[in-house]
């Protein structure tokens, strides 16, 4: 978790200073969480939208991180659209998870050498300390091999 954490403060500054902090990875599963503070909460004492988004995305885009790394290849890699929903206030701490890794799998080994591009939809679901599902978010990727 540690080089995870590390590339949040150097390459987005913004979520490492929102509490943004990833807490497993494992095969099958990433779990990304934030807890509310002051820094990132809105004028209605829960969690600004944008955190949670923040958090969302990264529990999508470490499962493609992984297989990049796993597979000591390099891919461009880009969301390329996003939805929500948000079901109540997300105070406490808020556990994001990304279960899709087999989907990953699949989509690299789709991946070819002719310049295409793969797209895949990963879902993250926002829980709070109590167990309810407070946001879902759906990222959009797109995915091309770099020569």
């Amino acid at each position: 978790m540690f080089k995870y954490n590390l590339f949040l403060l150097t390459k987005l500054p913004s979520a490492w200073f929102s509490g943004v902090r990833v807490r497993s990875v494992k095969e099958d599963k990433c779990i990304v969480d934030v807890k509310l503070k002051w820094f990132n909460q809105n004028p209605f004492k829960s969690m600004f939208w944008a955190v949670q988004g923040m958090a969302a995305e990264l529990s999508t885009g470490i499962p493609i991180i992984h297989e990049v790394n796993n597979r000591k290849i390099k891919v461009s890699m880009l969301v390329t659209s996003n939805s929500s929903k948000f079901y109540k206030k997300a105070v406490g701490r808020i556990k994001f998870e990304c279960t899709q890794f087999n989907d990953v799998r699949k989509v690299f080994n789709s991946l070819s050498q002719e310049n295409q591009t793969e797209k895949i939809i990963l879902n993250s679901i926002g829980i709070d300390e109590q167990g309810d599902v407070v946001s879902e978010f759906s990222f959009e990727w797109s995915l091309k091999l770099k020569f």
